[in-house]
């Protein structure tokens, strides 16, 4: 990554930039997110409104977002109170979902997470 590039697309967020004892200081915990309808990600949750947890300092810069959904890349889950994207996805593909947050922090094996259990079922669809 270049550190003096004047293109941040994944840029640390304006409330740690100031920040030089790193510790405990990042976006830490469950943050609201609001999915767009008919989204690979409404359609794997069943709801509009969910809660994820986080552990980062970066975040998707808004600039760029514009330019981003133009090129195919929707950005269908968006924290309501921060405007910060929190999952984007590429339509045109069979299944592609990207995260903000960490699903992995809320899936077990007796209850896996629901965008595990989309990815899986959209890989066995496609294999048939």
């Amino acid at each position: 990554m270049d550190e003096k590039t004047p293109h941040n697309v994944i840029d640390i967020m304006e409330e740690q930039k100031a920040i030089t004892n790193m510790g405990g200081t990042m976006r830490l915990g469950a943050y609201e997110c609001v999915l767009q309808k008919g989204s690979k990600a409404y359609q794997a949750y069943g709801e509009e409104h969910i809660q994820e947890r986080h552990r980062h300092r970066y975040e998707f810069n808004n600039d760029y977002k514009e330019q981003y959904e133009a090129a195919g890349m929707k950005c269908v889950g968006i924290n309501p109170e921060s405007d910060l994207v929190e999952i984007v996805e590429i339509p045109t593909l069979k299944w592609f979902v990207g995260t903000q947050f960490h699903p992995e922090y809320g899936s077990t094996v007796l209850n896996p997470h629901p965008l595990f259990v989309a990815f899986v079922k959209a890989a066995i669809e496609n294999e048939k």
